[in-house]
């Protein structure tokens, strides 16, 4: 599909014909059910009417339809906010002495719950770069359970050969899990060979940075022949025998979702239904934006500030980019400085850009790295993931991106 495409699937999808044109907000935590038998029937699941809104609600419903279609996925399930939707997915499949894969760079949280939260409970893992891939199939060789990797580092910019990637863990039986949010629209994991793809709706899905929210999308089952039915997933069989093509998300609902609650909320999710009526539109123009932007900048700019974006043909993926990212790899570029000192100087000095720690917004913003998401991490860590002193992120809004070029010029030079 092509932004047009989109652009006709999103609107005739979200709003409604007939009574209310709006998605319809359905705030209530509880739901009656007719009689004694009905309420059997909807726990069994029997009838596909409301629980419980901690697993399921009619607004979050129709967001996670909207999101199914935009990834060709079977099913999916909102959260209360990307960390949400990861916490989910790991928890759900991952126990005690399980081990994770995580590939390339990663946003913090990201990282912390894995190399550290998940650890607590028992939960092991690894890291490595998106090209070192003896490393990757000496995981795979090893028994692991889950891959998890960012169709984009966040901040590193580090593009990894998804399909490759989804060939190793297709021939080992092994669950990939990535994280889409930088590239929505742009890349459809799932068709690639992923399993599971989760999303941060908070960023580009919505776009006003007025609702927190994630999404996890699953593929269908086979329960004759998926890898689920590896023996490393044994405590998983039941539900798969039980749940057939739906298996993924009864996984992440009885092992995860209904115990913990990482929930949805229903106004959360109608905020982020409006967000998507404009997902196409917003995401064909911030990345031409981005790409001219870059191109510019890396041009213009004084030669100790440096320019990092795929796009560039210094870059080491770039050809990966012209591969699998002909739209665009997400909103995201970042400057080096070189010191936290001159870092904050350029930062200050910037008057379209928003200083705030999200991405994927309507507006331009920009953040120092270190500093502020990376500032607990230790020095081995934030050399892998790429901090350095004077790194800053930045995601490139829908302003005009000449007028983006000049406040970031302007800034180069103080």
């Amino acid at each position: 599909m092509n932004f047009e495409d989109y652009n006709t699937l999103l609107v005739q999808s979200i709003g409604n014909k007939i009574g209310s044109t709006a998605p319809v907000i359905t705030p209530s935590a509880s739901f009656g059910y007719k009689d004694a038998l009905q309420a059997e029937n909807i726990f069994a699941g029997v009838e596909k009417l409301p629980l419980y809104a901690r697993v399921g609600n009619p607004t979050n419903a129709k967001l996670e339809s909207i999101v199914t279609k935009i990834e060709n996925g079977f099913s999916s399930i909102a959260t209360s906010s990307g960390m949400g939707a990861i916490s989910m997915v790991l928890s759900a499949i991952l126990g005690a002495n399980d081990e994770v894969l995580c590939i390339g760079g990663f946003f913090g949280g990201t990282y912390t719950l894995v190399g550290e939260t998940l650890k607590r409970f028992g939960v092991k893992s690894s890291f490595c770069q998106v090209d070192d891939f003896k490393h990757i199939e000496k995981k795979l060789n090893s028994n692991i359970k889950i891959v998890l990797l960012e169709s984009v580092g966040n901040p590193g910019l580090r593009l990894p050969d998804i399909k490759k990637i989804a060939d190793l863990c297709r021939t080992y039986e092994t669950i990939l899990v990535i994280d889409n949010t930088a590239t929505p629209l742009l890349i459809q994991p799932l068709d690639m060979g992923a399993d599971i793809v989760v999303h941060s709706s908070t960023k580009n899905m919505s776009g006003h940075s007025a609702s927190l929210g994630g999404v996890a999308v699953f593929r269908e089952v086979n329960a004759q022949s998926d890898k689920l039915l590896n023996p490393k997933y044994q405590d998983l069989h039941g539900i798969v025998e039980k749940a057939k093509k739906a298996a993924f998300v009864a996984i992440c609902k009885k092992r995860a979702l209904r115990d913990i609650g990482m929930s949805a909320n229903a106004f959360g999710s109608f905020l982020t239904l409006l967000g998507l009526e404009t997902l196409g539109l917003r995401v064909e123009r911030i990345n031409k934006s981005v790409a001219s932007i870059v191109r510019v900048l890396e041009e213009k700019f004084p030669k100790d500030i440096v320019v990092n974006h795929p796009s560039l043909s210094k870059s080491e993926d770039f050809e990966i980019y012209k591969e699998f990212f002909s739209d665009g790899c997400g909103p995201i570029f970042t400057i080096d400085c070189k010191t936290q000192e001159r870092a904050f100087r350029f930062a200050d000095s910037l008057k379209l850009a928003t200083l705030t720690a999200n991405i994927g917004d309507n507006r331009t913003l920009a953040l120092h790295m270190k500093s502020t998401i990376y500032r607990d991490f230790d020095e081995k860590s934030r050399q892998f993931l790429g901090i350095t002193d004077g790194l800053i992120r930045v995601s490139v809004g829908l302003e005009n991106p000449n007028d983006i070029i000049n406040d970031f010029l302007g800034a180069s030079h103080v």
